[in-house]
């Protein structure tokens, strides 16, 4: 069976993530995602976990509690000021990142991740990345405001030139209702 899309996110990151790597949840949610990297890259690791919503930040504070971890720097701020809370040691050293676009579930749905800001992120990230690092995407659009800012993303990975840059898109083209579907940037030297 074909993985599905969250599994096969979390799969391109498990393959890159070790103990003690420095990597990035930029839409914290509900926390599952910053849970994964905190869990892959153990107590000598460390996840910065951002969103705009002060909800999903606490969410994600209470799963990671549960979970007993404390290897996670919460950011209450868009993704795309990414370098103002990246610490000097860590620049240049993210190994791996992840975004879920779109809105958090059982929410407010007009607060939503939009092409300026995620761009801006993705920038960042990939300045800082890693040779062998990937940032993955998680691109939900069936709602105002998703088609745009999923066009936008899809020109500009595009556009990344593939001798620095490998670049995915997986997803399923036979569902209905505008299904999620995964985009991975792989940095080659």
């Amino acid at each position: 069976m074909f993985k599905g899309i969250i599994p096969f996110a979390h799969h391109l990151l498990k393959e890159v993530t070790n103990e003690g790597d420095i990597v990035v949840d930029a839409t914290c949610g509900n926390g599952n995602d910053t849970l994964l990297l905190a869990t892959l890259v153990g107590e000598t690791g460390h996840v910065y976990s951002f969103d705009v919503q002060q909800q999903a930040i606490e969410t994600t504070k209470q799963l990671i509690n549960q979970h007993g971890w404390n290897n996670v720097h919460y950011i209450h701020d868009s993704h795309a000021k990414l370098e103002t809370y990246l610490q000097e040691e860590h620049k240049k050293k993210i190994r791996a990142a992840v975004f879920n676009l779109g809105y958090l579930p059982r929410s407010d749905k007009k607060v939503i991740t939009e092409a300026p800001s995620t761009i801006a992120a993705i920038q960042a990230l990939l300045h800082n990345l890693e040779k062998g690092g990937r940032v993955v995407l998680v691109v939900y659009h069936g709602h105002v405001g998703g088609k745009e800012e999923k066009d936008a993303v899809l020109q500009f990975v595009t556009n990344l030139d593939q001798q620095y840059y490998g670049v995915l898109q997986y997803g399923f083209v036979n569902q209905r209702n505008d299904p999620p579907f995964v985009i991975a940037m792989e940095k080659r030297q």
